[in-house]
C-alpha cells in the first residue's frame, strides 16, 4: 500500500482541493486523532475544527472505536482503500447513514489516515421505502401488474399470478396485456393509459370451469417516469 504523498509546497493547494469536496473529509494521525476537517465536514457533523483537533474521530462516528482503526490501518496495508458503512453522529446528537472511503495520506505522518464521508442518509431512506413498497404489492390482495409500452408483462404481484393461473412471475413476464384481456373496452382503455389517461371499468368475467361469472374492476393508469409514459400500470379487483 503506497500512501497519498502530499509535498510541502502543495499542502495550500491540496487544502484548497479538500475545501471545494462535496464529501466530506477528516485527517487523522495512524492512531485516528483528527488533526483537520474540510468545510464539508464542518456542514455534516456542526462542529469548528479546533472543537475537533486531537480528539477521536469515534467522536464523529461511534463505530470507529481505536481497535477499529487498527484493523483498518491493517487492512490498509494490503488495498489502496477500504469502504466502511456506519452511521456518524452530529454535534447536536443527530445520526445519519453515511459510507466511508480509508486511505492512507502522507501529510504530517506517513501513515496519517484520511477518512472520506459520503451521507448516505438520503439514499437509505429511499431504499426503505423502496422495500416497504415492493411488500405492499406483493402482499395486496388485488392482482397488480405492470407493462411495458409494447404491452409485455414486466412486473406481476403473487394475487395476478394466482388470477390467472401462472406458477411464477417469470410465466407471466412471457405474455402480454392483450392475450390475458383481449375484450373492449380493456385494448382501447390500455391504449388511453399510454396516451397518459387513467381509466376505470366494471367487466363480467366467466369463471373458468363453471357456469358462474363474477365481476371484476379493472383500473389501467400510464407508468410515468419523469414525465414520459414508458407504459402502464394496473389493478384488477373482484367485486364483493
Amino acid at each position: 500500500m503506497t500512501p497519498i504523498f502530499v509535498p510541502k509546497d502543495r499542502k495550500s493547494l491540496f487544502r484548497q482541493f479538500l475545501g471545494g469536496m462535496y464529501d466530506a473529509v477528516v485527517i487523522t494521525d495512524p492512531n485516528g486523532h483528527i488533526l483537520e476537517i474540510n468545510p464539508r465536514a464542518k456542514e455534516f457533523f456542526g462542529y469548528e475544527e479546533e472543537e475537533l483537533v486531537d480528539r477521536p474521530v469515534s467522536l464523529l462516528v461511534p463505530g470507529l472505536a481505536a481497535a477499529v482503526v487498527q484493523r483498518i490501518r491493517c487492512g490498509l496495508e494490503a488495498d489502496r482503500h477500504i469502504i466502511v458503512d456506519a452511521n456518524g453522529r452530529a454535534k447536536d446528537g443527530a445520526k445519519f447513514a453515511c459510507e466511508i472511503a480509508v486511505s492512507v495520506i502522507d501529510l504530517a505522518d506517513p501513515d496519517d489516515l484520511v477518512f472520506t464521508i459520503r451521507n448516505i442518509e438520503r439514499r437509505r431512506k429511499v431504499r426503505d421505502m423502496l422495500r416497504a413498497k415492493e411488500n405492499a404489492f406483493r402482499l395486496a390482495r388485488e392482482a397488480l401488474f405492470v407493462c411495458d409500452a409494447s404491452g409485455t408483462f414486466t412486473y406481476v404481484n403473487p394475487a395476478f399470478c394466482e388470477m390467472f393461473g401462472f406458477a411464477a412471475e417469470e410465466e407471466a413476464r412471457e405474455h402480454a396485456f392483450a392475450e390475458l384481456m383481449p375484450d373492449e373496452p380493456l385494448p382501447a382503455n390500455f391504449r388511453k393509459a399510454l396516451a397518459g389517461e387513467k381509466t376505470t371499468v366494471d367487466i363480467v368475467s366467466e369463471v373458468e370451469d363453471s357456469d358462474a361469472s363474477e365481476e371484476i374492476v379493472v383500473t389501467l393508469a400510464p407508468n410515468m417516469v419523469g414525465r414520459k409514459v414508458r407504459g402502464v400500470v394496473g389493478s384488477i379487483v373482484r367485486s364483493e
